[in-house]
């Protein structure tokens, strides 16, 4: 089914949700991870279909449902209903004042099926994807035609990495069912920001240097961005049997472990980017460079709290950023040639060494030693004229069947990362058919998507609702 060439969407209702229960101002510091960040939004949305079959459920009962939900699970994420102040020294700080959160309602003149997904600037940028005027965190919720639905959230990535997002999401959701189960789905959110405590003294390996760079370095940007670097959003699938070939061969001839599924996509895609780049490079020498997210949860054993246990089981539920982004770089003729394990070893050599305790620990360490000056992944500060550059994370954790506010699971969610940098971003989340293919968001230049999309026909794959309903069709 083809997608319609424009729609409009209308607001009905703007209103802001604050917690149900009342609360006593106060600060709350941002953690040294979090510093890290700079100030950028992410969103993340949520597709339903066929959500109004009764009269009994309507929009107005379903706009009260959301909202009853979200002033409920307010109560333990108060951090979202707060507002980010700069503090004396010039640093951001959480002021958890209830102040709320912007929710929108709306109405679109379409029907659900036919909204163009593989391309979201065009479909949920600026349409059903909220813009964040205030506070933390902003919310929409537009209705269809058809009786669908989509939800769409606006987060402080400041506030909250895709891990915390998760968290309220799932609660948020549960909160919002008439009929709530017998025990939560999640620990109340931690936010004890001493779990992130640099060390005394500190310890910074060398290594931290190569990847992380105090903003007072950085070279002024360019004063103007012509249209080679322009980036665009667009979504794709990957196969089941795409992503066990990649990792076969990915794996073949290593003479180490097998490679995990995202090293071996990962590199896949920087053997792409690359050749994309070296068509037009003119003769110059042209460095791709490639960067993973690294969830620090898990390797934070924190022993220098005392109590193993309960200190991860608090990370477990911590609220907050806990990120590394290690990256690696290579000549694009040298990523093109190799051959895809041996890629896919480079991107292992650089992403094994952070997951561990002491490289986060030392991070946090690194954070201490430049403040009040913030720094930067050197990923996000690559000029276009230096050769691509792209962040993969992983979204393999993205909790689209548990993300039901009380009308059935979602026909397809994502996130909506357009940040606006030069370097480019992939996530990779599981397919709602749950079928073992990938449903992967990609913002990356212009000319390298097409380049992309030409020569990766066979794996990538533009999003179509005729594939997210493929399940149901007779």
């Amino acid at each position: 089914m083809g997608a319609a060439s424009d729609f409009n969407v209308s607001v009905i209702n703007e209103e802001v949700v604050t917690s149900v229960l009342p609360m006593q101002e106060h600060w709350l510091p941002l953690s040294n991870l979090d510093l890290l960040l700079p100030p950028v939004n992410v969103g993340v949305f949520f597709c339903y279909k066929n959500c109004i079959p009764t009269s009994t459920l309507n929009i107005g009962s379903m706009a009260r449902s959301l909202k009853k939900g979200l002033a409920q699970a307010l109560v333990s994420y108060y951090a979202l209903a707060g507002e980010v102040v700069v503090n004396s020294i010039g640093e951001p700080e959480l002021l958890c004042n209830n102040r709320g959160v912007d929710f929108v309602e709306a109405v679109a003149d379409i029907e659900l099926q036919c909204l163009n997904f593989y391309n979201p600037d065009y479909t949920f940028q600026g349409k059903l994807v909220p813009e964040k005027k205030h506070g933390v965190l902003a919310v929409q919720a537009t209705w269809f035609k058809c009786g669908g639905i989509v939800v769409a959230c606006t987060f402080d990535h400041r506030i909250a990495d895709a891990y915390s997002a998760n968290m309220f999401l799932v609660s948020w959701a549960e909160m919002a069912r008439p009929i709530k189960p017998t025990s939560p789905i999640n620990s109340p959110p931690c936010f004890r920001r001493s779990l992130l405590s640099p060390r005394r003294p500190g310890s910074i390996h060398p290594s931290i240097d190569n990847m992380y760079i105090p903003i007072s370095n950085l070279s002024p940007p360019p004063p103007t961005t012509t249209d080679a670097t322009v980036t665009l959003s667009r979504i794709y699938y990957v196969m089941a049997e795409d992503l066990h070939y990649m990792q076969l061969l990915a794996s073949n001839n290593n003479g180490t472990a097998k490679r995990t599924k995202v090293e071996s996509f990962s590199a896949f895609l920087w053997k792409m980017v690359a050749r994309a780049a070296s068509m037009g490079k003119n003769g110059k020498r042209v460095i791709a460079k490639m960067g993973i997210v690294v969830d620090g949860r898990k390797c934070l054993s924190l022993s220098n709290c005392g109590d193993n246990k309960g200190k991860n089981e608090m990370m477990g539920c911590y609220f907050g950023n806990v990120l590394s982004i290690p990256f690696g770089e290579k000549p694009v003729e040298e990523l093109v040639e190799k051959p895809l394990w041996w890629v896919a070893n480079e991107v292992h050599k650089f992403l094994a060494p952070t997951a561990k305790e002491e490289h986060f620990l030392g991070l946090i360490d690194w954070v201490e030693a430049h403040r009040p000056v913030p720094g930067l992944a050197r990923i996000y500060c690559c000029g276009a004229d230096e050769g691509p550059a792209f962040v993969v994370s992983s979204g393999q954790r993205f909790p689209q069947e548990k993300v039901d506010f009380g009308w059935g699971k979602a026909v397809f969610g994502s996130y909506h990362f357009p940040w606006g940098g030069e370097a480019g971003y992939v996530m990779p989340m599981p397919s709602p058919l749950e079928n073992g293919d990938w449903v992967i968001y990609m913002h990356l230049r212009e000319g390298l998507l097409e380049i992309i999309e030409c020569e990766g026909a066979h794996v990538f794959k533009p999003l179509t609702w005729d594939y997210l309903t493929q399940s149901s069709m007779i």
